[in-house]
């Protein structure tokens, strides 16, 4: 038992330096390109140094701080729904404040923390960068402006800042809280649990089909009025239905009914049905022939008012 325990021992204290992940440190790897600049060819870079230019508004350097962020899968473990992480999603500093970044990727991936809204006369782009391929170490130093004001930090990397790469420094008592930063604020568009896959795959496939429907009938719609311009037809604007119950045709087609009611009741009493309509006919029968008769004379009255006197 104590050979085999002994065994188990070496066993580990020789897989520990092989488990352990090996950093490297591009800080004494780094050169110089002006502007804040610096880079080497291990895939470290920094944007926007700036050690000692005070940004307009600070009469001098408040307080110097240093922080290490790690980056890595492993921190977005307890965000449900995320795969990149820092180890912190917050800061906040004094305006004026001198800070160093040491930036450590845990991942066989890029990372980057990069603040953005910076002044752009000070920090080209606006922005402070720091950059590490693969499992590294890189530091940068800058100088946060004066005032109180809330700054964006992420990983610019395709979908990571997406996938939860992502934090806000706040200056002073800052600007207030951005959105979607995992385990500070609530997300713009919250993940759904919820719905199974099938479910999700029916609606999108309903989703599909309606925008589907919905683009032929634009592109048929299109292609109409191509057609009526080319041939010269002008659209005319529809003229919008009267659909009042109550329009003042159907007031004044009530009003008459109303009146002649009583009248045509004594009037069509014991007779059938063929007998009202005979009579109807006879009415509209004479109602024409007096109507032709009112029309004529108005004519030839009009007529005679126009005839022109012979002259002397």
């Amino acid at each position: 038992m104590v050979k085999l325990l002994s065994v188990g021992l070496l066993l580990v204290a020789f897989s520990a330096p092989i488990l352990a992940v090996d950093y490297e440190d591009h800080d004494g790897m780094l050169m110089d390109h002006g502007d804040g600049h610096l880079m080497d060819m291990a895939g470290g870079m920094v944007m926007g140094q700036n050690t000692s230019t005070l940004p307009g508004g600070c009469d001098s350097i408040s307080e110097t701080k240093e922080i290490t962020v790690h980056a890595g899968h492993k921190y977005a473990e307890k965000f449900p729904g995320r795969m990149y992480a820092f180890d912190t999603q917050e800061f906040n500093f004094k305006p004026c404040t001198k800070l160093t970044v040491h930036f450590i990727n845990e991942d066989h991936v890029r990372h980057q923390w990069m603040m953005h809204g910076l002044p752009k006369y000070l920090y080209p782009k606006g922005m402070f960068h720091l950059e590490a391929s693969g499992p590294a170490k890189i530091s940068g130093t800058l100088i946060l402006p004066p005032g109180d004001k809330t700054y964006l930090v992420h990983c610019d990397i395709a979908q990571h800042m997406e996938k939860g790469m992502k934090a806000q420094l706040k200056v002073g008592k800052g600007d207030g809280d951005l959105p979607s930063i995992p385990g500070v604020t609530a997300p713009v568009v919250a993940d759904d649990y919820k719905a199974t896959l099938p479910e999700l795959a029916v609606k999108a496939q309903l989703d599909a089909k309606a925008d589907e429907a919905a683009a032929i009938k634009a592109a048929a719609v299109a292609k109409q009025a191509a057609a009526d311009k080319k041939a010269g037809v002008v659209a005319q604007p529809a003229t919008p239905a009267d659909d009042s119950l109550f329009s003042g045709t159907t007031i004044i087609g009530l009003a008459i009914g109303l009146i002649i009611a009583p009248f045509l009741a004594r009037k069509f009493k014991g007779m059938s049905v063929a007998e009202v309509v005979a009579y109807c006919f006879e009415l509209l029968s004479q109602g024409i022939s007096y109507t032709v008769k009112l029309l004529s004379g108005l004519l030839s009255l009009f007529s005679k008012k126009n005839n022109v006197l012979p002259s002397k």
